[in-house]
């Protein structure tokens, strides 16, 4: 019988249970720089410590997660796990065990999709023994302002996992013949269990499969996936800022065995502009104009988020620090478009020819201001 376990998230992080969202952050930063596999190519338990790491902030970094895990941890008999091959008894004084699927947690509501991500990754499809949807790819996007205000298309490149040619998935070399996985059976999925219950999982050692190759796969060395890049052609919706995330479906990670792919997030960042500056759907941005154009009135041509550019009248007298408003000239979202909004800056010339400056003079005895 296996020794009972526990995984204690806030224990692999090394924090308290106490921690700020910031101090969980920083830990794990710290661990999963020291455990990545890149910087450990000899350490094979580094790679474990580094997934363990992983599967902590995915939890203990999400409020509504660790509000859920730590509610868990309440539970008792949920508390620890102990872990099981196929065919193995739980844990609990020889009791007969008893198993089942995450979905008979569905009374548990929230609580029945945390222990599936905890312990399922949240992609084991009902009744499809080692059948997994593909992960969900997270991309961030830097599109500059005026295509945030008025959508487009944008061509990006994805790094992505998709199925090995050369083994067509199998992770085995061609010409040769898997045998069972030792760690599963042959059955693609393990069992964590105490006190009577087992909870199944898709077996890690073998991805799902119920074997594993005799010899791996030259090209991608037994996972059955190779690293590639997908390109796409991206339409980003019209209003969209910094933080707006936009899903499209199946196109994440490819799934295992004949399960669903994942879903493609993609969170934007709209990068600073150097003429217009973006309040919620308005715009705004300023425009310098000489002294004689504010003074006796002039007809200027205002660029917009467009790329167009329209005529705006600036009346007789204009202060510097006026502003205009260009109706319908803002930011389009759901049917609806902002303005912009036109601040004046007088520009004050910093060299004269005698000519220009004799003018200026007379300008300034025939308009000057009495205290």
């Amino acid at each position: 019988m296996a020794a009972a376990t526990s995984k204690n998230y806030y224990l692999l992080l090394g924090v308290a249970e106490t921690a700020t969202p910031e101090e969980i952050k920083k830990a794990y930063r710290k661990l999963a720089k020291r455990y990545h596999p890149d910087a450990n190519s000899n350490d094979p338990q580094a790679a474990e410590r580094f997934k363990e790491v992983g599967e902590a902030y995915a939890v203990l970094g999400d409020p509504a997660k660790r509000k859920q895990y730590d509610t868990m941890r309440r539970m008792g008999p949920f508390a620890g796990f102990a872990r099981r091959g196929a065919g193995g008894e739980a844990g609990g004084g020889g009791a007969e065990g008893i198993r089942f699927s995450f979905e008979e947690l569905s009374d548990l509501g929230g609580l029945g999709d945390l222990f599936s991500s905890i312990f399922d990754r949240g992609r084991r499809r009902r009744g499809a023994a080692g059948v997994e949807r593909g992960q969900d790819i997270d991309y961030s996007v830097e599109i500059s302002l005026t295509m945030a205000a008025r959508g487009g298309k944008l061509p990006i490149t994805l790094p992505v996992a998709e199925e090995c040619a050369t083994c067509r998935g199998s992770g085995g070399a061609p010409g040769t013949r898997p045998r069972s996985c030792p760690e599963c059976g042959g059955t693609g999925t393990i069992s964590f269990g105490q006190g009577g219950f087992a909870v199944t999982r898709p077996c890690p050692a073998c991805y799902g499969r119920g074997q594993i190759p005799t010899q791996p796969c030259p090209v991608c060395g037994g996972a059955g996936t190779v690293r590639e890049q997908r390109q796409i052609l991206l339409g980003v919706p019209a209003g969209v800022d910094s933080g707006s995330k936009i899903r499209l479906s199946g196109q994440g990670e490819r799934g295992t065995g004949g399960g669903p792919p994942g879903d493609l997030v993609i969170t934007f960042q709209v990068k600073p502009h150097a003429f217009f500056r973006r309040d919620g759907l308005n715009v705004h941005c300023t425009i310098p104009v000489n002294v004689a154009q504010a003074t006796l009135g002039s007809k200027i041509r205002v660029r917009t988020v467009d790329g167009k550019k329209v005529a705006l009248k600036i009346p007789p007298g204009t202060q510097s620090g006026t502003r205009f408003r260009i109706p319908g000239q803002g930011v389009e979202k759901s049917g609806r478009r902002g303005d912009q909004f036109v601040q004046v800056k007088i520009v004050v010339p910093e060299q004269l020819g005698p000519e220009q400056e004799e003018l200026m003079r007379e300008f300034a005895r025939a308009t000057k201001l009495r205290y």
